[in-house]
């Protein structure tokens, strides 16, 4: 989506309006990812956070909302399910982040941009959180697969 939507706005300019610009921008936006989550992984697994979200699927919308927000910055730990500040993904995020720079088309490789795209990292990541969370729901609801009580 981002690079479809970065393309449509041709942004940034140096890949220009068309297929080989959105071709660039998925390139770009796939190694973030893939560093992101490889220092993630890599700094969880030395400090036992355990990245993934578990999923409450019961209780009110607003406490499942809650725990969305909350997992956004938060990970268990691996071993007992203590749940702690999650150092991994902040280093990973702001990280990965400001790495990227030195990849980057030059008019987006500055530090009001890595700013920007870490605040969307963490956003991202609480959509992430709350489509775990949400849609088995939904889909149970549409009569898409058999809902357990």
């Amino acid at each position: 989506m981002s690079s479809a939507f970065g393309t449509a706005l041709n942004m940034p300019k140096e890949y220009g309006p068309h297929w080989e610009g959105f071709g660039k921008r998925y390139g770009m936006r796939l190694t973030g990812i893939s560093t992101g989550n490889a220092m993630e992984a890599g700094l969880g697994a030395l400090w036992d956070e355990n990245p993934r979200y578990v999923r409450l699927a019961r209780g009110s919308v607003l406490a499942r909302i809650a725990s969305c927000l909350k997992m956004t910055v938060a990970a268990e730990r691996s071993n007992n399910n203590e749940v702690m500040p999650a150092y991994a993904r902040y280093v990973a995020i702001v990280g990965n982040n400001f790495l990227s720079n030195t990849w980057r088309a030059h008019s987006e490789a500055n530090a009001s941009h890595a700013a920007i795209r870490v605040g969307l990292g963490f956003a991202g990541r609480a959509a992430s959180n709350a489509f775990e969370e949400f849609w088995p729901s939904i889909w149970c609801r549409l009569g898409k697969r058999r809902c357990h009580s």
